[in-house]
This record gives structure tokens, sequence and C-alpha cells, in this order.
């Protein structure tokens, strides 16, 4: 009989089209079952899908079917983080505006979801640029500011010059902007911000809570809020014979170590602290005039210093400060390793216990006194372990934790410190200075200042249609949007013209899938399916994204939208997707990156790489390292392609089956191939079974040996794949499975009663396995296998441990260590019989024969190892 071919191209969009005409993917409040919200991190629209986020929606979707048949409740939602810079430079190069590229992209995006068949609910899509959903974190802006949690201060800012926007230090790159690429400057403007490090540290004590969260990411995010105990004290400028500046200034430092102050042999203000031009001597004036504004144009991740390796750059202020531990006058300086946002902005020095402190003292040749006692074979530089105080007067002797403590109490009592718990955190700096974002609502009146637009007039909506004259924001150019009145005293004023952080939108968004047509913020759905069961997404979002996402969830908690402290119990971080990269080098030295889809593969005799050769002209191209798709490397495969090519389901195999879900997935065409080939030899094995009839009637009592063993490997591999999907997230290891139960059936040829019925049991199986993973062909097969109803709306296979009691296990017989030979016996065999049926095969008694046995060790149903001399 002549099978039907497997062509994905035209069963995928049939399977599409019943699943939205029955609504498969609704979810609802009121439906049985234990809910289950599984949520990736929306997209950006930027017209185009990457293989990043096939793979992570892929994972999602495998995730939410799985549950959904395992009887949950599932929310899948999809939506757009559509505000952002990039629409506003595409609309720039193309002259249009930003609204229309973003709609238009979307259109594109959400048919290509579609394609691969994403389990979405689409009726709970969410588009951020849209005034119904904006207004409502407008609305919760104007209540933190009536609270005092929103603000607007002066503040120093990465200002890139091409974009004309501020950066986050981690959008600084060598300087520069990650967009732009230009040199970014230092500038104060007034900015708005949401005050974060009010909630330090609950945000730092929910993280022991996350168990269900990387623990990576915890430590990053631990790290990040940087909470650290000690006290804060002051000094007193003086010369260097310690006379008191007549002026009285002081200098106030934290530091975490008091206890090692007798070691403090210098100090250090930030060159931004409002004492360097007070303090600085008349002879030191130029040389800190030209350090501070050498400081002031680097940025703070140079400053810091963060890859290592950089000198401590420094000036002397011409001052001293009186260290109070020992009453002694130590020289001040400015450096860029000190920032003002950090702390106090100034800090003691103590070289022999810091290694910022050691470099800085070696560079400019100052002295180092060691105030906790390293071993005696200690050579190296500063000791930063624990050890007993030295050098410390009334501290020595005392372990780290009681000088410090002495030394908080001396600091006191002396009336110049106290204890202070100080966080590495700052305020969110909710403040852009483009147009394509949610306008900040807030009204300036000359004569009531800083002013909320009142709940009524809310939304505060961003004009669409607009034109652009270089980079300069519509709104801000345009007089006529920003005329308003003021709410309090009805005079003349202006709106804000900065827009929101984009995070903002991508901080809250998660709720509002819940209930995405309230006539609120949030209703009694969002504490239905709240919080996210699952969350998933890149490792790169681990400390702005997912940081203000959880406060975001504590200020709507606040409010009393929500309950919980946390917005997700479980967070999953994909690794990237990574492929080879070829190029071509001019004469001049200039680097063509060239696409892998252009380029065809050499080898040699033994399949190894030999060269590349471009398709185009036939000439060869040099074969780069492997790195993560990029446009810059020119090495992203359009996933558009390969689902035309080979269909959506080989795509979601292959990008499951690369590599566990969180580690890099490197890009290979002949693994794409090879999971094109499993579906088609699968539609084959199964379209082969049921055109011999439906098979039913399967009796477990009256099977043969090999029947049960057929069915004791379906039985195993459906209890491995539930535990590979549901606990571990291991999808590759879950469909290697079924691929060896595939070729076990592939080798059963049995076409009795029993035989058949096996096998339709085994096959229907397989098809559930891995309706999670490739759900069209499956639901095909579903049919073929002579079911009426849809596949995704039937129930995860049951494990029946019955089935998986093994009546033969193979028991491997080493002599000495090696094996000599492997007896199938019966589970549960006792060492004496083991023994005897070990001796009984002739290899084993050939390397037995005429020696002495020594010791057996036996491993029941495993292994039998005889030691002989």
């Amino acid at each position: 009989m002549t099978l039907p071919e497997y062509q994905p191209q035209e069963i995928e969009p049939l399977i599409q089209q019943r699943w939205e005409r029955e609504q498969a993917f609704l979810a609802d409040e009121d439906a049985a079952g234990e809910k289950y919200y599984c949520l990736s991190m929306l997209p950006y629209p930027s017209g185009a899908l990457h293989m990043g986020h096939v793979r992570n929606y892929t994972i999602g979707d495998v995730i939410s079917r799985f549950h959904r048949m395992c009887g949950r409740n599932v929310l899948q939602p999809m939506g757009w983080d559509a505000f952002g810079l990039p629409a506003e430079n595409a609309a720039i190069k193309n002259k249009t505006a930003p609204a229309a590229w973003t709609y238009a992209n979307i259109e594109h995006m959400r048919d290509q979801l579609r394609r691969l068949g994403f389990a979405y609910d689409w009726t709970r899509e969410v588009t951020t640029c849209r005034p119904e959903y904006y207004r409502w974190e407008q609305l919760m802006f104007t209540r933190l500011m009536r609270q005092g949690l929103a603000y607007r201060k002066d503040a120093e800012v990465n200002w890139d010059p091409v974009d004309q926007t501020v950066l986050a230090n981690e959008q600084v790159v060598d300087g520069r902007g990650w967009r732009s690429g230009a040199v970014v400057e230092r500038r104060t403007i007034p900015q708005w911000f949401l005050r974060i490090t009010e909630y330090a540290d609950e945000l730092l004590e929910g993280l022991d809570r996350l168990e269900g969260w990387p623990d990576s990411v915890k430590t990053m995010q631990r790290n990040w809020i940087g909470r650290s105990e000690g006290a804060e004290f002051r000094m007193a400028v003086c010369d260097a014979d310690g006379a008191l500046d007549p002026a009285g200034h002081e200098v106030a430092v934290f530091t975490t170590r008091p206890d090692t102050a007798f070691g403090m042999t210098y100090a250090v203000l930030a060159p931004e602290h409002p004492l360097v031009d007070r303090v600085t001597t008349p002879e030191q004036a130029e040389a800190v005039t030209r350090f501070v504004a050498d400081a002031g144009a680097a940025s703070e991740a140079d400053r810091l210093d963060v890859q290592g390796g950089m000198e401590k750059r420094g000036v002397f202020t011409g001052a001293y400060l009186l260290n109070p531990f020992t009453g002694k006058a130590v020289p001040l300086y400015i450096a860029d390793y000190v920032l003002m946002a950090y702390g106090t902005g100034a800090i003691m020095a103590v070289p022999g216990q810091d290694e910022r402190d050691w470099d800085f003292a070696q560079s400019h040749g100052l002295p180092i006194v060691r105030t906790v006692q390293p071993p005696e074979d200690w050579e190296g530089g500063p000791w930063t372990e624990d050890g007993p105080a030295i050098n410390s007067e009334w501290l020595n002797g005392l372990d780290v934790t009681e000088a410090k403590q002495k030394a908080i109490e001396w600091l006191e009592a002396e009336g110049i410190g106290e204890r202070r718990v100080n966080f590495r955190l700052r305020d969110w700096g909710v403040s852009r200075q483009r147009y394509w974002g949610c306008p900040i609502p807030v009204i300036y009146c000359p004569e009531c200042g800083a002013v909320p637009v009142p709940e009524a007039d809310l939304p505060v909506v961003l004009p669409e249609d607009v034109r652009f004259m270089g980079v300069q924001s519509p709104i801000k150019a345009d007089p006529e949007w920003r005329k308003t009145t003021c709410p309090e005293c009805g005079a003349a004023a202006e709106r804000e013209t900065d827009t929101f952080d984009t995070f903002m939108e991508s901080s809250w968004y998660y709720a509002r899938y819940c209930s995405p047509d309230a006539e609120a913020q949030l209703d009694e759905r969002a504490r239905y399916w709240l919080p996210v069961d699952q969350y998933i997404g890149g490792i790169e979002h681990a400390i702005l994204h997912l940081m203000y996402f959880r406060f975001y969830h504590r200020l709507m908690r606040d409010a009393g939208l929500v309950d919980g402290d946390e917005p997700a119990t479980n967070l999953l971080c994909q690794g990237m997707v990574v492929a080879d990269t070829f190029f071509r080098e001019d004469p001049d030295g200039e680097i063509h990156w060239i696409n892998p889809a252009d380029i065809d593969i050499e080898r040699d005799d033994k399949g190894q790489v030999s060269g590349a050769v471009h398709r185009g002209d036939g000439q060869p191209v040099q074969i780069g390292a492997v790195e993560k798709m990029s446009k810059s490397k020119n090495n992203g495969i359009d996933p558009q392609g390969l689902v035309d090519r080979y269909g959506a389901d080989t795509v979601r195999l292959f990008s499951m089956f690369a590599a566990p879900p969180d580690q890099s997935l490197e890009w290979s065409e002949s693994g794409v191939e090879g999971a094109s080939r499993f579906l088609r030899r699968l539609w084959n094995q199964v379209n082969a079974h049921a055109a011999c009839g439906v098979a039913e009637g399967l009796d477990p009592e009256a099977l043969n040996d090999q029947q049960r063993e057929i069915r004791r490997r379906v039985h195993d591999a459906i209890a491995k794949v539930s535990d590979d999907i549901r606990r571990r997230y291991t999808f590759n290891t879950a469909i290697a499975a079924v691929m060896e139960l595939c070729n076990h059936l592939a080798r059963f040829e049995d076409s009795s009663p029993n035989g058949r019925a096996v096998m339709q049991e085994a096959w229907e199986a397989v098809v559930r396995l891995l309706n999670p993973i490739t759900p069209h062909i499956c639901e095909v097969l579903w049919q073929t296998l002579g079911h009426q109803g849809p596949l995704c709306s039937t129930s995860w296979p049951e494990v029946d441990d019955a089935a998986r009691v093994r009546q033969q296990v193979t028991l491997v017989v080493q002599v000495n260590g090696k094996v000599r030979g492997r007896v199938e016996v019966p589970p549960g065999l006792d060492e004496a019989a083991a023994r005897e049926r070990a001796l009984a095969e002739e290899n084993v008694q050939r390397h037995v024969d005429g020696k002495t046995v020594r010791k057996v060790i036996h491993v029941p149903d495993k292994l039998l190892n005889i030691v002989v001399a």
C-alpha cells in the first residue's frame, strides 16, 4: 500500500485553523483543574522572529501543552513590548511614524508566531504602546508621587549624544552607547525616580524564598542589591600636622570594616564630592580640576574597573583628614574608583585589607599597615580574610566579629559615628528623553511646581501621527502639545515631555494579561492567575527587568491590586542560540561577514570540516568562531525560511533536542535535517501500523515475553518523559527517550492480535508524548490511529507501574574488574544464584579456571565482579 507523504506545509495550516476555529487554547477562570500560568518574556516587535525567540517560546509552549494535557487550567498569553528607541530610529531612517512601523511589525510577527503553532490565548494579547495599557501605569505613577515613592531630582547620567537619551550603566560598552556606538557623555539633568531602595531589604530577603529560581540569578540580584552592615563616621579636615580646618569641614565615610581603621593611611573623595573644591589647596587646584574633568568623561563601569587590571587613578587634594582611631593626619585624595552615588562618596583607605586600596597605595607610594594577621606563609598583597587584629591598640587579638563590634561601640560612645546598613542598589531612574514611550503624567506649574495629572484626565495620550526632524522628540518640539493648565491653581502650565523607561511597561505586563479588558488596572482575575507558575526568559535580564519585575509587583501588592510578594514562582533562563561565522577580508583589512545560509561546507574523507565556499560564486570563505547569532556577525538564521522549508514541527523539535534549555544551542543544519528525517520516519511508521487496521483489546495478562518487554519500554518512556518535562525541564533527553522507543518499535514484528494491541498502545503513547513538542504532526497521527477528538484536549499518558516490572535484567559479569560476560537473570537474584549463572558462561569460566576466587562483589540486578588470584 502506498502511504501518504508527510507534507508539513499542507497539514500545519489546517491544524492551526482548527485550533483557532475551536478556540482550543482559550483560558477560562471557571474551567476545571488547578490553574497553571506559563509565561515567556514578551518580544520587542522588531518585525522578524529570530531563533532566540523560537527557542524561548517553544520552551514555554512545551511546558504549557504538557500541563494542559495533565489536566491543569492553563493560561499562556502573548503580547508586545512595543515602546522603545529602535522604532524611532527606524522612523527617522524610513520617514514613517514609529506607531505605524510598530503596528505593522506586530501584525507580521503575530503571523510568524501563529505559523509556529504556539498555543496562545490571543484574546489576552496586550500591546504596551496602546493608551488602554499605559494609562494604568500613569495612574500608578501619580499615586506613587503622592506617596513620595516617585520623585524628581538632578542626577548625573550617561548621555548618548547621537540617540539623545540616557543610558543605564549596562548600556555603556567600552565608553560607547550600546546602539549608536557614540562616545557617551556624563551630564547632570533632572530625572524621575522610583524609590526601589525603600524595598531593598524586602527584595533581598525574598530571594531566599524563591526556590524555583536559578541560583545564578539570585546571586546576581543579591550582589546588585549589595546590602552591607558597618558604620558611618565623620573625620575632620586638617593639615599635615593635624591642625583642624578653620571652616570646620568634615568628611563622612561608610565602612563595613571599622575594625581596620587603625590601618587607614589615606582617604579618598569621589571627584563629584561637594567638598572637593572647598578642601583642595591652591597648589593642587589645577591638577584636581583636570582630574575631575577626566573622571566626568569616563563611564561608571570604567571607573569601577569591572573587568579588572586598570591603574587606580587619583590626585592629592593637598588636604588631610584626622584619623580618630590613631589621632594622626592622613592625606586626602580624589580617585575615580570612588563614586558619589555609593555610600557617602568618600572612603577610608586601608591598603593592607583591600585590593583597590592596595593597588592605589602602590601606585602613589602611600604607606601600608596591616590590621589583620595573615597566615605565617602569606607573601601576597592585602589579606582580606579573617584573622586576629594587629597594629590596632585596644582591638589587638580580637577576631573580626568582636573587633567590628567594639569599634562601632567606640564610635558611638565618642559621638562621631553610628551603626549603619548600606545598599549598592540605587533608586530606579524612569525618565527617557526620547519620544516613543509612555508620557510621564506630570504638569509643571510656575507656582505649584511638579503636579501629577489628575486621575480623571488620564491617560496622557502620546500623539502617534508625528514627523521627525532629526532625533529631537516631536513632543518636545511641539509647544501646543506641551501647553496645559495647572490642575491645582488653574495657571498656564506645561506637560512633562520625558517618557517612561520601557522597563516600566515590562514590569507589570504579566498581571495585565490576567485581565486585559478590565476597567481598572487589574481585577479579580489577576488574583486567580497570579503568581506566574513558570516564567521563561534570558539570563541577561537577571538584574534590570527581573529586579523591576519583583519591585513593581510589590507596588501593586501594596496598592491592593495583587496578593503575594513575588510575581513568579519558577524561573527558567534559556541559553543563547549560537552559530558558525563566515567571512572574507578585503586587502585593506575590512571584514565582510557572510550568512551561514549562503555557505556550503566542505568535508574530508573522514567527515571533518575542511573548508567552506560561498554558494553564490563558489569561492572559499574563512570560517570564524562560533558566536551568538547577531546582525553584526551576520550569522542569524531566519526561522521563517526554516518553517517554509521543513515545517514548524521540525524547527520546534530541533530547538528542543539540540541542547538542554539552560545551555547554548548551536545551530546545525544537519541537526535540522535530522529532526525532519525523524518526523518523516515517525509518520511512515504510524501510517504503516494504521494501514493494517486499528488494533484493540490489549490484555496485559495474555502477553508473551517479547510483548511484555515492548510494553515495559513504553511505560518506562512515559515515566522518563513525564519527569524530564515536569521536573527537570530536560526536553532533549525526553525526546531522546522517545526516539529510542521508536527504534525498538521499528524492530518489533508481531502481527498477532496481542502484538498489534501492544503496538497500538505504544504508538498512541509516542504521539501523546511528542504532542507538546511537535503538535501538528501529532494531531494528524492521533486521527490516523483512529481517534476523532483533538489531541490537544487529550490527557497525558499514565504510567502502568505493573508493566514496568522487568521479567529479566542484564547482569554484567566482571573478572578482576574487566567485563567478561553478560547474562539475563530474573530480578532480585541472590549472590549465590547469580554467581552460579555467571560461572556457567564460557568466557567467564575461561578467565576463572585454575585460579582462586578471593572475593565476589555483587550489586543486585546490575553487576557481579569475581576477584581471582
